[in-house]
């Protein structure tokens, strides 16, 4: 078994498995890429699942960490050689150290070069509650992670602990389920990428307790989340045995020991602009004539999908509504944009997919009116974005998704 190294060296490990450490989180950019993982909220793409496992509310510092960095060399413990890292010998850290004592046995290695981190990594406190590391069980090098942190489950947005639409994201299984004593888990396996343009695999176990306990590991065929060749077919763990592991008893003391949720957290501002029901609703009412309706999908604000066919196999359209981006106009309506009677700038594209799918078609129509008000909408010849297309064309021409982005519709 892994054991936990102790003694004099802790205090300088916990420098060395910092550089290790980093704070996830990404926001993009959404000039001249109008609708993106489901949908844009005023000018940026929406995170979609990234992840089921990241803390929020009154621990989000406790974030996800990704996996760029040095970590133990050799066997975990070894006083003889010392665990050097960097020049410095190495003790594991609470959530490392239970990590350890919990997995099968196998050997805890240093990040490949390249793979991120460095001493420039050092300069950021490691989170309380989170640790990664490398393991290597003797069928090649998969990067874990965990995180820990507590939640007050009455809080958690309602889309938290539940499985990705299968329209917007490709996995290979995902279960939600709320076992005997109240908690509820989610186990994943999926890819890093959903396009899969590379092979890197995702699994994950997320844990939430009626006590607002939140247990969240990650794992990967690969050294590293990103940027790493796959190592192995496989991530290590079965989810089996990941299941186990976030309901370990030994998380419990750790997860105590941190802060609790705030009680009286405000309340999320509302969102501005149509809910995604009412966005379905009109979308689905305006649809061409002959079209059957296979799958729907929404946001609680500013976009929805559906999946339709026309009996010549599946195409996946979306839409956003959005009040309030004449920030973004001068990016995305440029030449050769049309401008209507009224004033409503229209622009029009069609060509390959953005998500690597192959063969993958998009028509898309993007409108503005002079207030800023956005209606873009995209049909695609797939059913899902990520996959192969199904079809030769989308089912929708350009002359419809025009008649569907420009109607007034969209102002009451």
């Amino acid at each position: 078994m892994l054991e936990n190294g102790g003694g004099k060296d802790r205090e300088s490990f916990e420098d060395g498995l910092g550089a290790a450490m980093k704070q996830a989180g990404e926001e993009f950019s959404v000039a001249g890429r109008p609708l993106l993982d489901g949908g844009v909220a005023r000018g940026r793409r929406r995170t979609v699942l990234r992840r089921s496992a990241a803390v929020t509310g009154s621990v989000a510092a406790l974030a996800v960490i990704g996996l760029g960095g040095s970590f133990v060399t050799g066997d975990v413990g070894s006083s003889q050689n010392g665990g050097e890292v960097g020049g410095t010998s190495a003790a594991l850290s609470p959530v490392a150290g239970t990590l350890a004592a919990l997995l099968p046995e196998g050997r805890l290695s240093e990040q490949p070069a390249g793979g991120g981190g460095g001493t420039d990594d050092r300069k950021h406190p490691r989170p309380e509650g989170a640790a990664s590391v490398v393991y290597d069980d003797g069928h090649g090098k998969a990067a874990l992670s965990v995180t820990l942190g507590r939640e007050n489950p009455a809080r958690l947005n309602k889309d938290e602990l539940s499985c990705p639409d299968s329209n917007v994201n490709t996995f290979e299984d995902c279960s939600a389920t709320k076992l005997k004593d109240g908690s509820r888990l989610v186990l994943f396996k999926g890819w890093e990428y959903p396009d899969r343009r590379e092979e890197t695999k995702w699994w994950y176990a997320d844990l939430l307790t009626p006590e607002g306990y939140r247990i969240s590991m990650s794992e990967w065929n690969a050294p590293a989340e990103k940027g790493a060749p796959v190592s192995r077919s496989t991530p290590p763990l079965s989810l089996d045995r990941m299941k186990q592991l976030v309901r370990a008893e030994e998380w419990r003391p750790l997860v105590a020991s941190l802060p609790e949720p705030e009680e009286q957290a405000p309340a999320p501002p509302a969102p501005k602009g149509l809910s995604g029901a009412v966005i379905l609703d009109r979308l689905t009412a305006q649809l061409p004539d002959g079209l059957t309706v296979k799958a729907s999908g929404k946001q609680e604000a500013e976009y929805a999908y559906v999946v339709v066919d026309d009996g010549r196999g599946k195409s996946f359209v979306q839409i956003n509504v959005q009040p309030n981006m004449s920030d973004v106009e001068g990016d995305l309506f440029g030449a050769g944009t049309e401008v209507l009677p009224d004033g409503t700038k229209v622009v029009t594209h069609e060509g390959p997919g953005e998500k690597g799918g192959e063969g993958v078609k998009t028509r898309q129509v993007d409108t503005i009116r002079p207030d800023g008000f956005r209606v873009v909408i995209s049909a695609f010849n797939t059913a899902n974005q990520n996959e192969a297309a199904t079809r030769a064309e989308p089912a929708l021409t350009l002359a419809q998704l025009r008649e569907i982005a420009t109607s007034q519709v969209w102002r009451k």
